[in-house]
């Protein structure tokens, strides 16, 4: 009989066994947000039909004249312009809650959409302030959860998975305190969807807006996800969709129920390929915290259609802002590119781009202004022009070796100066 001390059998030895946490991935998306910032700015909006878009005018500088002891909350409603007196292109940039009803939503032409809300109040953007305000919401969130990937002015990703209270109830406990926290820190509400995986959770914010927090599950790709439009996809536009719905295929689970090697066929080894993926709730794309940017670019959209020979000073004016701009982004997040190109958007509707890659990057906004010059001859020019933008990409951090062994040299530099009116505008 062994002693009653002896350690037991190997055969009967506890193992260990660590089991990895459930991936979670949270989408958040500000809701409304550049109308919820300018709701903070004029309190007394709140409920009515507002749309930000558009260039700043003199209606709205007069706006900021109030009277001495008053604030902006105090100027009367019936003094803000309308969107029904509104002259000029441009686009909306996004929308209050009560005004989409009405079918007025983000990208929409504001002479269209006066038609569709005349009696919706028009705003100017203000993009220094959404910016600040993007700042602070996000610097709330990683104070919470680390890991967090911007994905623009108003929407984030953030890997939930071992965050403290990032497993409880599916994620549903830290979705609700960070929603708090940034509601006490700007006053702005935010949805969240909690997914398995990045595709998912997008779609998850969007099913209980504004102010909302969804759960979404493995388990619930057939009841949840499959019944949706296909177009609630990130990544299937209404061309895509188009031709989805020409095959029959309305919903994400009518997708699902086709083959891979039939999407393949019909749509393209790697559309095809993504579309099963994607139908079936899968992706594996990580959340990144730092990623390089890829291009940077400056456009924008004209009160009035310009003419190439008509309003040449104007637009000379214009693309040479345009340039300069793109040049102080580079310099101010320290990056050089050599690819440089144009996009152009006619008066009807239609785009042209153009791009021409140098020998040796550059963040001058003269070379950029030469080579966006040169990529202009290259496109027609007969018709008016609704948008004019330039481009740089093939970008590399301006202190890196690839970037040392290309510098600009004082050549390019001056051949550069004394074109600066060598291009068509």
């Amino acid at each position: 009989m062994a002693p009653a001390h002896q350690s037991p059998s190997p055969a009967f030895k506890i193992l260990a066994v660590t089991i990895a946490p459930i991936r979670r991935i949270a989408h958040l998306d500000m809701d409304a947000f550049y109308a919820s910032v300018e709701l903070l700015r004029y309190p007394q909006l709140k409920g009515l039909p507002v749309v930000i878009g558009g260039s700043r005018r003199r209606e709205d500088e007069a706006l900021r004249h109030v009277p001495e002891g008053g604030t902006l909350a105090d100027i009367p409603v019936e003094t803000f312009p309308l969107l029904r007196d509104y002259v000029g292109r441009g686009v909306i940039t996004t929308a209050t809650y009560p005004a989409r009803p009405f079918g007025v939503g983000s990208a929409m032409g504001l002479m269209k959409a006066a038609k569709l809300c005349p009696q919706a109040i028009i705003l100017p953007v203000d993009f220094d302030e959404y910016r600040r305000f993007s700042r602070i919401f996000k610097k709330v969130i990683t104070n919470a959860a680390p890991v967090m990937e911007d994905r623009g002015v108003d929407e984030v990703y953030i890997d939930f998975t071992v965050v403290p209270d990032g497993q409880l109830e599916g994620g549903r406990v830290l979705a609700r305190r960070i929603q708090r926290s940034i509601l006490e820190a700007t006053g702005l509400t935010c949805s969240i969807g909690v997914a398995p995986n990045k595709l998912l959770a997008k779609m998850a914010s969007e099913f209980e807006k504004p102010n909302g927090v969804s759960i979404v599950y493995e388990s619930d790709l057939e009841t949840r996800i499959w019944p949706l439009p296909c177009r609630k996809v990130n990544g299937i536009g209404p061309k895509a969709d188009e031709k989805l719905q020409r095959f029959g295929i309305r919903t994400i689970g009518e997708l699902a129920a086709r083959d891979r090697s039939w999407l393949i066929e019909n749509f393209g080894k790697a559309t095809g390929a993504w579309m099963h993926e994607m139908a079936w709730g899968r992706d594996e794309r990580p959340v990144v915290t730092e990623s390089e940017p890829v291009s940077m670019s400056r456009e924008t959209t004209f009160d009035r259609d310009l003419h190439a020979v008509r309003n040449r000073a104007e637009l000379g004016a214009i693309f040479t802002h345009l340039c300069e701009k793109v040049a102080e982004d580079l310099q101010r997040k320290g990056y050089v590119g050599k690819t440089i190109g144009i996009k152009l958007r006619y008066d009807d509707f239609k785009i042209a781009t153009r791009d021409q890659t140098i020998e040796q990057f550059t963040a001058d906004a003269k070379t950029i202004r030469l080579t966006a010059g040169r990529c202009l001859k290259r496109v027609p020019l007969e018709r008016p022009l609704r948008l004019l933008g330039v481009r740089v990409g093939a970008l590399v951090k301006a202190g890196s070796q690839e970037a040392r062994m290309a510098q600009v040299g004082s050549t390019a530099r001056a051949e550069a100066e004394a074109a600066m009116t060598a291009s068509l505008f």
